[in-house]
């Protein structure tokens, strides 16, 4: 576990570097699109996070093959090598989409081409387990195309949530705490050796996540762009995969000795990997069948950009943005861990479910709570960003009180003009600019 602990720190600590000078480098480079009508976001802000990212995985594979336990796992797989070359392949993609916004068949083509890639060199589903029927071995043909689609949705379902600030690398960590928990257990608790390489890649998943949030958080000072949403989205992914196509469930049998009903109830933890990334499907899948419906209803193209997806509705409402994301964060962590933990109590899956209702009625009860801005106590203000200070009031300090900044999307302060991005603007190094009122409307998507 220390190992594992220690890889993570250094990722998290090599994408946290990395990503300030990435973000200079997005704003020379021009890697800071105009705003669409469809974005939250108020200001040109640098893309390209994904690089930062991306060096902090290779720093954590780094570290573990040189550690006394974890170099076994490079030993005795191929899988390490097989998710550097994917996610070099993906990531390059990334990057050339950040910069010039290729086509959306073009950056499809090269996902299918990284899933081949890995497939190429080992990590593939070699078999599925199938509740009631067993151990179904799959063809060469069936297991590349199962393992390409699994890789494809993944990627496309973390790029689609990827609508406000820290909201697609929040919900990715929280799903790869709750995969290396369960990944953990697989290898430990029942000595799975195959295990090891899905727990190292959810470890320096949640190191690179950890590592990018506070650049990320709102208001954001950079965004991981596709280069590093499809990036998450392929390790997340990977990790589904080693778990599900390279770990026998006969093991299992072998090593509790149990009989074919304890078994069956045993092998449960075998079957999470295929619900894993539905954890992060879930909440945007729902989002894209109202998003089709609506459009098709109102006689649009299902692909037509709109403002009714559900991150834009917390914020209509009149929750600030911060508060959207925690909520969309409760509700990953809510099916995330209940279905780890009806993995482990899988003869007591009664009250995993009544304690999945009872977390339910809280987020419920969050959802209506009014608005409030969070700050930080009297003692801790010098520990914390500007934004969350309280503002002394204009009779203590003889002067104009300051309006506070809100963390929404809802202007009440006077009309000013927004400082221009670049270099030396705004977005590069000092305050952020604000825009009126009036432009709501056409900042939202």
């Amino acid at each position: 576990m220390r190992e594992y602990l220690l890889t993570l720190c250094i990722t998290a600590a090599v994408t946290y570097l990395l990503t300030g000078p990435v973000r200079k480098f997005a704003i020379v480079a021009g890697a800071m699109p105009e705003i669409r009508a469809r974005d939250v976001h108020r200001e040109p802000t640098p893309r390209l996070g994904g690089i930062a990212m991306f060096f902090g995985l290779c720093a954590g594979l780094l570290v573990a093959d040189h550690l006394t336990n974890l170099d076994k796992v490079f030993d005795s797989s191929n899988e390490p090598r097989a998710l550097l070359s994917g996610a070099a392949l993906i990531w390059l993609i990334g990057v050339l989409d950040d910069k010039f916004e290729i086509d959306a068949l073009i950056k499809l083509g090269g996902q299918m081409i990284a899933a081949g890639v890995m497939v190429m060199q080992g990590l593939t589903i070699l078999w599925l387990p199938i509740p009631g029927v067993g151990t179904v071995g799959l063809t060469q043909w069936q297991g590349t195309l199962l393992t390409v689609a699994l890789v494809v949705i993944t990627i496309n379902a973390v790029n689609f949530v990827d609508g406000l600030d820290g909201l697609a690398a929040g919900m990715v960590c929280i799903a790869a705490a709750a995969f290396f928990l369960y990944a953990y257990r697989i290898w430990y608790g029942y000595g799975i050796e195959a295990a090891a390489p899905a727990t190292l890649f959810a470890a320096i998943l949640m190191g690179m996540c950890l590592g990018f949030l506070p650049h990320n958080m709102h208001p954001a000072r950079i965004f991981m762009g596709d280069s590093g949403s499809m990036l998450i989205g392929l390790v997340l992914a990977a990790g589904a995969i080693s778990m599900t196509g390279q770990i026998d469930p006969d093991a299992l049998k072998l090593n509790l000795g149990g009989s074919t009903r304890d078994t069956t109830h045993a092998m449960l933890p075998v079957f999470i990997p295929l619900v894993m990334p539905l954890t992060i499907i879930a909440i945007p899948f729902a989002d894209l069948v109202l998003a089709i419906v609506r459009r098709t209803w109102n006689g649009q193209s299902p692909f037509a950009a709109d403002r009714g997806h559900l991150h834009h509705r917390l914020l209509e409402i009149g929750h600030s943005h911060s508060r959207a994301v925690l909520i969309m964060y409760f509700w990953s962590a809510l099916i995330a861990f209940g279905a780890v933990a009806y993995s482990v109590h899988s003869a007591s899956g009664m009250w995993v479910v009544l304690t999945i209702v009872a977390l339910s009625f809280v987020g419920l009860v969050l959802l209506l709570l009014p608005r409030f801005t969070p700050h930080a106590p009297r003692w801790a203000q010098h520990l914390v960003p500007p934004r969350y200070r309280r503002r002394r009031s204009a009779a203590a300090t003889d002067e104009p009180a300051e309006a506070p900044e809100p963390l929404g999307g809802h202007d009440t302060e006077q009309d000013r003009t927004p400082v221009p991005a670049g270099l030396h603007g705004a977005t590069a190094i000092g305050g952020r600019s604000r825009f009126t009122a009036q432009d709501k409307d056409t900042t939202y998507n």
